[in-house]
């Protein structure tokens, strides 16, 4: 039996529309294909489905670029003078604009002046006014940051040093330990200096020498004396 004629027109339901398509698009780039075999022809096919996916197809040892070439110089259209026009308003457009904010920044630095009138002097000089402003708000809140950065070290330097200090007065008060007595003066003992800090030291006192009583007092060695460094 013969095939009945189908009606061309848009097919409703999207399933069978895209399973449509596929399929005609498939056969389409086939024939395609057998012209370029057959016939030495060179084919480019470019499709976009409803959902602007790409399809292209394009004979073998050519490219899309130079069937389009070979397309203007036979048809003698240029098929990119438009766009070419929209790329070089672009490009006037951008080199305007540089140009103004060369003349701004010129401007802010004391140069190019004299093309100005009245007002806009004045407006120049109410601009730079709110820099100004900007600038040393942003500067004081810097500066103010610093300080509390330093007070919070300084707090903390201090804290350490009250707990050395107190550390030092607890080991004082227990018989066990005892200041270090060479004769000599307060700070050549208990204050003398090791690369800015002042230096505390302690000897531990040898009580249990009871225990053993074939062996004399003797004198403190460096294992006896325990050094705490104070922050100035």
């Amino acid at each position: 039996m013969a095939r009945g004629k189908i009606q061309i027109k848009r097919i409703e339901n999207q399933t069978n529309r895209q399973v449509t398509y596929s399929k005609r698009r498939n056969g389409l780039f086939k024939k395609a294909h057998e012209l370029t075999v057959l016939c030495d022809a060179r084919v480019s096919i470019i499709m976009f489905s409803s959902s602007n996916k790409l399809h292209e197809y394009i004979s073998p040892n050519t490219t899309t670029k130079e069937i389009v070439d070979l397309y203007q110089t036979v048809s003698d259209v240029d098929v990119w003078a438009t766009q070419y026009e929209r790329m070089q308003e672009t490009k006037r457009k951008l080199l305007e604009t540089n140009r103004n904010l060369r003349t701004q920044i010129k401007q802010r630095l004391g140069e190019c002046l004299d093309e100005l009138d009245i007002q806009e002097l004045r407006r120049l000089e109410d601009e730079m006014d709110n820099t100004f402003k900007l600038v040393r708000e942003r500067k004081i809140k810097s500066l103010g940051n610093q300080i509390e950065t330093t007070k919070k070290k300084n707090k903390s330097q201090q804290d350490i040093q009250k707990n050395l200090i107190h550390e030092l007065e607890l080991r004082a008060e227990d018989p066990h330990y005892g200041l270090v007595d060479n004769g000599g003066d307060y700070d050549s003992v208990l204050g003398y200096q090791i690369e800015g800090s002042r230096a505390y030291a302690l000897r531990f006192h040898q009580n249990h020498h009871h225990h053993y009583p074939n062996h004399a007092l003797h004198a403190p060695s460096a294992s006896d004396i325990i050094t705490f460094h104070l922050l100035e």
